[in-house]
């Protein structure tokens, strides 16, 4: 049955390979860069056997094992999602135990591109101890076995962030949870291994931080081989005897998991109104303007989706913080980071609204109410958001001189986003989470192309902002307060005015393709 889900899993992706061309570039580019990487890893093995004592191989490779099985764990959730093609859901009505489920599951990690190259790597890693062939002899197994690590401990954490269970509620405050954790695991380690020794020179802390790494869960059992070089079996032995039990523990864990992800009954949630209770939709305008108003910012303060782009709003400035100091530049233009992020999350703003888009179009709106609708919607959030992060940056950093630089251009983005936006979610629909979905699962339908559009919005914001940029980065440069208050008024005016043309322009847009948008919503791909 195992082979069964494998040879399933690889013709859906040659189906879908075959019928996305640029999915298939991106995927042949994949190939490429893991042969490339193999390739530089066999040959810094070798010299680094040839030339360097044992001591610097085991430091390397257990500091590159550590960072390997964190990137196994982050990696997939933040940058490609975890591969929804097999997963537990899809599997519980077919006649398999857990340990096939489980195994199945594995079998995919491991097996795929970046599975196989964790496996060339951790063979390729034995090279350092090329002057002590049974280290080399023990090398290969125990990277078999951190390899393996790695694809369980990747799947335990994609089943923790859908819930634990069917809540939807549930699964999406706990996938919230673990995206805000994989987020400050950065500033988190940077600030551990500052802590070790603020005053040694680099070798010396990496020295340290390996030493102790190899006693872990993340490094264990890349610190086998070297103890086995250095002639220490009993070491080796307790080294082994942790990694062991670190994969045990994982497949245990990951089997409760399953267990309550895939047993669990599905529970709608819902909760009783009082009549005649509208909500927001009570306290704005009954205007179409109004109503969509209300609906884009009801989706804003409870759709966990759009909630999820604004865990950046206080982790951004914590991690800037802890990583540099609160007196900083990076700290004090945090909020300038942040008002990109919520300038860019609405680019394909109607794509979130799914086949319910229909609704939109039967009711007859107009492009252009439809466009203030959802930017008064967006701002309501994020403006306010902006100015309190501008206000507390610059004073807790205690250069309240910089604010209105530091407001200008954070608005100035902003603002130029929402302009942008009004024409782009116009234009635009992207394959997105359902609702309820992990944060970290792969959307099925997204492609090379689309992930480049993004880029092409945040040229476009960049372009528009620039004037307030410019005259912010100048205040900063020659600490003259009067570029600061230029760029404040600059991107007010440049940003209402190019949302008022961004309004115009989109809602034309809307009037003539709105069908086609949800034509191409529905065309989306669903497994």
């Amino acid at each position: 049955m195992v082979a069964t889900v494998l040879r399933l899993r690889y013709r859906i992706l040659a189906n879908d390979l075959s019928r996305r061309p640029w999915q298939l570039v991106g995927f042949c580019f994949g190939i490429l860069w893991a042969v490339s990487a193999l390739g530089l890893l066999a040959v810094g093995a070798v010299v680094l056997a040839l030339t360097q004592p044992v001591e610097t191989g085991r430091v390397l490779t257990v500091v590159g094992g550590s960072a390997l099985l964190l990137g196994w764990v982050i990696g997939p959730l933040v940058v490609a999602g975890l591969d929804a093609t097999v997963d537990p859901a899809r599997l519980a009505p077919f006649p398999l135990t857990r340990r096939d489920t489980m195994l199945a599951l594995a079998a995919v990690g491991l097996s795929g591109v970046p599975g196989l190259a964790t496996i060339l790597a951790a063979v390729l890693a034995s090279l350092v101890y090329l002057a002590t062939p049974l280290a080399v002899a023990v090398a290969v197994p125990m990277g078999v076995l951190a390899a393996v690590t790695c694809v369980v401990a990747a799947r335990l954490v994609g089943s923790l962030s859908s819930g634990l269970g069917s809540n939807r509620k549930g699964r999406e405050i706990v996938g919230t949870l673990v995206l805000a954790v994989v987020i400050m695991t950065g500033p988190i380690l940077t600030g551990i291994v500052a802590l070790l020794d603020r005053t040694a020179d680099l070798w010396p802390r990496v020295q340290s931080v390996a030493a102790i790494l190899s006693w872990t869960p993340l490094g264990a059992a890349w610190a086998v081989p070297a103890d086995v070089a250095a002639g220490m079996p009993l070491s080796a032995l307790a080294r082994f005897a942790v990694a062991a039990a670190t994969l045990v523990v994982l497949w245990l864990v990951w089997a409760r998991s399953l267990d309550a992800a895939v047993t669990s009954p599905v529970r709608p949630t819902s909760r009783a109104a009082r009549p005649g209770s509208l909500g927001l939709f009570g306290r704005f305008p009954s205007t179409p303007v109004g109503a969509t108003w209300a609906r884009s910012l009801t989706a804003w303060l409870r759709d966990p989706r759009y909630l999820r782009q604004l865990i950046v709003v206080p982790l951004l400035p914590l991690l800037l913080g802890l990583t540099g100091g609160l007196t900083d530049s990076p700290f004090i233009v945090s909020s300038v980071i942040v008002a990109l992020v919520l300038a860019i999350a609405t680019y394909s703003d109607v794509s979130y609204d799914g086949t319910a888009f229909a609704s939109v179009l039967a009711s007859g709106i107009r492009g252009r109410d439809d466009r203030w609708g959802r930017l008064l919607g967006a701002a309501s959030v994020g403006v306010p958001i902006v100015v309190v992060l501008a206000v507390l940056t610059t004073q807790l950093a205690g250069a309240p001189d910089r604010l209105p630089a530091i407001l200008g251009a954070s608005l100035g983005l902003l603002l130029a986003g929402y302009a942008v936006s009004a024409v782009s979610s116009a234009l635009l629909v992207t394959p997105v989470a359902a609702p309820g979905d992990s944060p970290f699962k792969t959307v099925p339908g997204q492609t090379f192309v689309s992930g480049l559009l993004v880029f092409v919005v945040m040229a476009a914001i960049f372009v528009l902002a620039l004037p307030s940029i410019v005259l912010a980065v100048l205040s900063a440069a020659t600490g003259n307060g009067a570029f600061g208050w230029a760029a404040l008024t600059v991107s007010v005016v440049v940003g209402i005015g190019g949302s008022a043309a961004g309004v115009a322009i989109g809602g034309r847009i809307f009037d003539r393709g709105a069908p086609e948008l949800l034509q191409r919503i529905k065309a989306f791909p669903t497994r």
